[in-house]
């Protein structure tokens, strides 16, 4: 069973950063990949990028890329999004996921940290 808390969402200004963390639990996290997805209102979740843990492979969203960073400590068993270059419309709720590598659906999710960009 795989834990998801995340942490550091709040109230930016448009053009600002802000670095989102997700703690991570369980066990073997050598098998699992972890992504950040965000849900604005009346709108679906989407994913942003993602990372394998055992390697530190990083893919993303052709979208965010270039503002958006996803990392991993493994020390600390923590999994960040780097957010640069803020706009209004990253507004959203972002939330923490996990899967196996082996299979394609996400399976664990964190509760969501609420991000606002806005003057």
């Amino acid at each position: 069973q795989i834990q998801l808390v995340e942490s550091g969402g709040g109230l930016v200004q448009p053009g600002g950063s802000l670095r989102l963390s997700c703690a991570v639990s369980g066990p073997s996290l050598s098998m699992y990949r972890l992504a950040w997805f965000r849900q604005a209102p009346g709108k679906e979740r989407m994913f942003l990028a993602g990372i394998r843990w055992s390697d530190g492979r990083t893919y993303n969203q052709r979208s965010v890329k270039g503002r958006f960073t996803i990392s991993r400590d493994n020390a600390k068993n923590t999994v960040s999004l780097q957010m640069n270059s803020l706009k209004p419309e990253d507004t959203a709720v972002y939330y923490c996921a996990a899967r196996l590598d082996t299979i394609s659906q996400w399976t664990y999710w964190g509760q969501g940290t609420q991000v606002t960009v806005s003057s």
